[in-house]
């Protein structure tokens, strides 16, 4: 068993101003997306403009909060928040979605491609591409905060978790972090860079959708469920029920968008 290390959420701590751990996870995710999808489109020699890039991540962004919390507050927790309508803008108090956030990047994809006049599959390449670095320093930040933890387990990789009674459990979000942000990110990049995927548009995107559903749908089996929701149909959770519909889509994605262009590999 490991001790949990117990690090103060609070990452910077000016008086007035503090700034968390989680707010630094999303700082990096985004700058470091925003570089990557820059170098990407110079090496695929792909023509598009830094502003257009600089437009979809300012969309992603707007997309990821505001998709991230409304997300949360219909999936997770309607009766509380339809009840206190005010607490749904106190972001501050925690509660984002990861499936709520994904369909609002998906909106601003969509705008992103109409009002640039890009191709909706070349954005959504790119950001499927990204997206596992946004994942991976989001589970993070869970775990310093210890929220979103695991079961109870003897198994030596057990903690005990400071919100999660005296018994240890499964640090369950270096889990995420570790399968749908680092090894979902390294499947992606050799998919780009030692196969033709990345010529057929929408491929990857539909490789990213099936991948993260497919990990997060596995991970779940490990993680502790909202006390308030507990387990749904079929003893799965709210995050396993939410994971499925994106294995589906994302192999449609990928039948669809490979058999129209195989020819291309």
């Amino acid at each position: 068993m490991f001790d949990f290390p117990n690090i103060n959420p609070v990452a910077i701590d000016l008086g007035i101003v503090k700034i968390s751990w989680y707010a630094i996870s999303y700082i990096c995710g985004i700058i470091l997306s925003w570089f990557l999808i820059l170098e990407i489109i110079k090496f695929k020699n792909i023509k598009i403009s830094n502003k257009s890039v600089s437009d979809l991540i300012s969309n992603c962004i707007i997309g990821i909060i505001l998709g991230g919390r409304l997300g949360y507050v219909i999936f997770y927790n309607p009766e509380y928040y339809f009840n206190n309508i005010l607490e749904i803008f106190k972001i501050w108090n925690g509660g984002m979605s990861f499936h709520g956030g994904f369909i609002g990047v998906v909106i601003a994809v969509i705008y992103s491609s109409k009002s640039s006049k890009i191709p909706l599959m070349i954005f959504s390449d790119l950001i499927s591409l990204v997206s596992p670095i946004g994942i991976f320093f989001g589970r993070i930040a869970n775990f310093i905060n210890g929220e979103l933890y695991g079961k109870v387990t003897n198994h030596k990789f057990g903690m005990i978790f400071p919100k999660g009674g005296n018994l240890p459990r499964h640090p369950s979000q270096l889990y995420e972090a570790f399968f749908e942000g680092l090894i979902l990110f390294i499947i992606l990049w050799l998919l780009m860079n030692i196969t033709n995927f990345f010529k057929i548009k929408g491929l990857m995107t539909g490789c990213f959708i099936f991948l993260y559903g497919f990990f997060r749908f596995f991970v779940e089996f490990f993680r502790e469920p909202d006390v308030h929701i507990g387990y749904l149909y079929l003893d799965f959770s709210m995050g396993q029920l939410l994971s499925l519909p994106m294995i589906i889509i994302g192999l449609c994605f990928i039948i669809i968008y490979y058999k129209k262009n195989k020819h291309l590999i």
